[in-house]
């Protein structure tokens, strides 16, 4: 596996199949040009999904350009309560991709108990998955998910599984339990969206880039990524060729990594703990409950780990744009935003927590600072 993956959810014309006809000639060369630059850095490793609308159309003729050998190619296809619904998008990606073969095959977006039991169950789609790895067209299986914790520890001791994507960054650690289980289990860990939901870092704050001078905080969060041993890729959704540039540069500081980025980690960590009175460390979300034990579904552990990162290090707009998913985007974005709730019923539930009684007034801060009009997810958007 390549570090960088050449991740396909940016650069489709639409959020849907549409005809050919509908897909602009110069949308169509931008991805003959991204794959091209791919191919020249040696980013062998292309990440798509049948949920990413037009984009494995797109792929299909720009890779049949290639020697099938030179690709390692990824799809994801959502497991269905049918699992002859779930054979028949498999198909439909195939005709689209133009390949006989996949190297990885996703059960995508295992977010909750329901998904996870479509999956699952006996009959279920992953036995499907594996008869298509009987016949050939599929070499390995894993799963892509935005669960929680538990869920996703589920799914890697099952021992079924090749890989799994998900979130880690540093923004978002509350994962790492997961991939040292991965590790364990010796499963490939593909880090996924590590620029847009790892902070929207293509336009990060002023005041982030300074704390990140002398590198940009999409190179930190790079480095911060690949140091850990257990990490093997990340997938990079790009919009153009040029998207690659300054991942490829912090390819160039991975031997400087440990020096580079230790002083930047204090500081932006000394900064959240200024800020916000509470450290910030793995581990904080200790004694925190899921969203479906608490009231109204309030997913507290997303909203006050946004509330950290907003108000400590200023990413606001990262901070709304997530925050306003909640209740807005299905399984993908579990839980809902603030709502009314008893204090007293919101600090037992967060008992195991060292900063419970804090809790509620965070919880109104965050809301007060966050909330704004509806956000759609990508995929929601055309």
């Amino acid at each position: 596996m390549p570090l960088i993956t050449c991740g396909g959810m940016r650069y489709q014309h639409k959020w849907s199949d549409i005809p050919w006809s509908e897909v602009p000639n110069e949308g169509q060369k931008n991805i003959e040009r991204i794959i091209e630059r791919a191919h020249e850095l040696g980013i062998r490793h292309i990440e798509t999904a049948r949920g990413y609308g037009s984009s494995e159309m797109q792929l299909g003729p720009v890779l049949a350009q290639y020697p099938r050998e030179d690709w390692l190619i990824q799809t994801k296809v959502a497991p269905e309560v049918d699992p002859k619904a779930f054979l028949k998008n498999f198909e439909k990606s195939m005709n689209y991709l133009k390949v006989d073969h996949v190297d990885l095959l996703s059960l995508h977006g295992i977010n909750n108990q329901e998904v996870y039991q479509h999956a699952m169950r006996k009959d279920g789609c992953l036995e499907a998955a594996r008869q298509l790895q009987k016949e050939g067209r599929v070499k390995h299986i894993g799963f892509s998910t935005h669960a929680n914790l538990q869920v996703i520890l589920n799914l890697i001791h099952s021992g079924e599984f090749d890989y799994v994507n998900l979130h880690w960054y540093f923004v978002n650690e509350v994962n790492w339990p997961a991939i040292e289980a991965a590790t364990r289990e010796d499963m490939g860990v593909f880090i996924i969206s590590p620029n847009d939901k790892g902070g929207k870092l293509y336009e990060a704050p002023d005041s982030l880039v300074k704390t990140c001078d002398p590198i940009d905080p999409m190179i930190f969060n790079d480095l911060f990524c690949w140091s850990r041993p257990e990490i093997h890729t990340l997938s990079m959704g790009v919009k153009c060729p040029e998207d690659f540039d300054i991942h490829v540069e912090a390819l160039g500081k991975l031997e400087t990594a440990e020096q580079l980025m230790a002083s930047i980690e204090r500081r932006l960590r000394d900064q959240i703990h200024k800020t916000t009175g509470i450290e910030w460390k793995l581990g904080w979300d200790d004694g925190f409950p899921e969203w479906e034990d608490v009231p109204n579904h309030i997913n507290t552990k997303e909203i006050v780990r946004l509330w950290m990162f907003s108000k400590g290090i200023d990413m606001k707009a990262f901070g709304q744009m997530r925050y306003n998913l909640l209740g807005n985007a299905g399984h993908w974005f579990p839980g809902e935003k603030v709502q009314d709730f008893d204090d007293s019923q919101i600090i037992k539930l967060h008992s195991g927590s060292s900063f419970a009684d804090r809790i509620p007034e965070i919880l109104r801060d965050a809301h007060s600072m966050l909330h704004s009009e509806k956000v759609k997810r990508l995929s929601q958007s055309d």
